[in-house]
C-alpha cells in the first residue's frame, strides 16, 4: 500500500470529531483474519494483543482501508462507525429517493444513526424500517441478494453508484475510440461488418476499466471521509 498520509497530516490544534482509539485486545475479541492481524502486529513490532491505546489511523496506515473499516466494529469506535455508515448511505440516498420519493424510512434511519442520544430500541426500529423500505424498493429477489450486513450494503451501494457513472463514461469513450479507429482502417464499406466485433471488444475493455476506476474512486472517497472524521487532512 502506498503511503498517503501519516500522523503529521492531522489537523493542528483541532480535536478529532470522533473518538478513534481502540486496543489490540478489543480488535482481537472480534476474531480478525489471520493475515490482517499478523500484518498489524508486525507493523506495531508486537507479538500479541495488549491494552495499549491504538489509533484507527495507525491501522489505516498499516493495513489499508478495508481492515480499518472492519475494525469499526470495536465497541470503542461505535460512534464513529454509526456516523460513517450515515455518510455512506447519504452518498446513495438520491437513488432511493428517485424511486420512492415519498418514503422517508431510509432517510429516517440515516438521521437515527447520527443521533447519539438514541436508544438501542429506537435504532433497531429505524433499522428494521429502513430494511423494509429497501425490500419494498428493490423487490423480493433483489432483497435476497442484498441482505448482507447493513455496513457492507452501504459500502457496496456507494461503489455501485460510482460504477454506474464510470461505466457510462468509459463505455462512451471506448466506443468512440473504437468506432473512429475502425472507420479509418476499414472504410465505410467494412464498417457495418466490423461494428459488432468492435462493440464487443470495446465493451469488455470499457467494463474492466470502468470497474477499476469506480472501485478506486469509491475507496478514495471513503478513505478521505474517514480521515476527516478522525481529524486528519485529506
Amino acid at each position: 500500500m502506498n503511503k498517503l498520509y501519516d500522523e503529521t497530516d492531522c489537523l493542528p490544534h483541532v480535536e478529532p470529531a470522533f473518538h478513534s482509539i481502540t486496543t489490540l485486545n478489543e480488535i482481537r475479541a472480534h476474531e480478525p483474519c489471520r493475515d490482517g492481524w499478523e500484518k498489524l502486529l508486525k507493523h506495531l513490532g508486537k507479538t500479541k494483543a495488549d491494552d495499549e491505546p491504538l489509533s484507527l489511523l495507525t491501522i489505516l496506515e498499516s493495513n489499508g482501508l478495508d481492515d480499518a473499516l472492519w475494525c469499526l466494529r470495536a465497541n470503542s469506535l461505535e460512534r464513529l462507525s454509526r456516523h460513517f455508515q450515515a455518510w455512506c448511505a447519504d452518498q446513495v440516498l438520491h437513488h432511493f429517493d428517485a424511486k420512492s420519493p415519498n418514503d422517508t424510512r431510509v432517510r429516517d434511519q440515516i438521521a437515527m444513526l447520527r443521533r447519539d442520544d438514541a436508544t438501542q430500541a429506537e435504532r433497531a426500529a429505524a433499522r428494521a424500517a429502513a430494511r423494509d423500505a429497501a425490500r419494498d424498493a428493490a423487490g423480493a429477489a433483489a432483497w435476497d441478494a442484498a441482505r448482507a450486513a447493513a455496513w457492507d450494503a452501504a459500502r457496496d451501494a456507494a461503489r455501485d453508484a460510482a460504477w454506474d457513472a464510470a461505466r457510462d463514461a468509459a463505455w462512451a469513450a471506448a466506443w468512440d475510440a473504437a468506432r473512429d479507429a475502425a472507420r479509418d482502417a476499414a472504410g465505410a464499406a467494412a464498417w457495418d461488418a466490423a461494428r459488432d466485433a468492435a462493440r464487443d471488444a470495446a465493451r469488455d475493455a470499457a467494463w474492466a476499466a470502468a470497474w477499476d476506476a469506480a472501485r478506486a474512486a469509491a475507496w478514495a472517497a471513503q478513505e478521505r471521509q474517514l480521515r476527516l472524521m478522525i481529524g486528519c487532512a485529506p
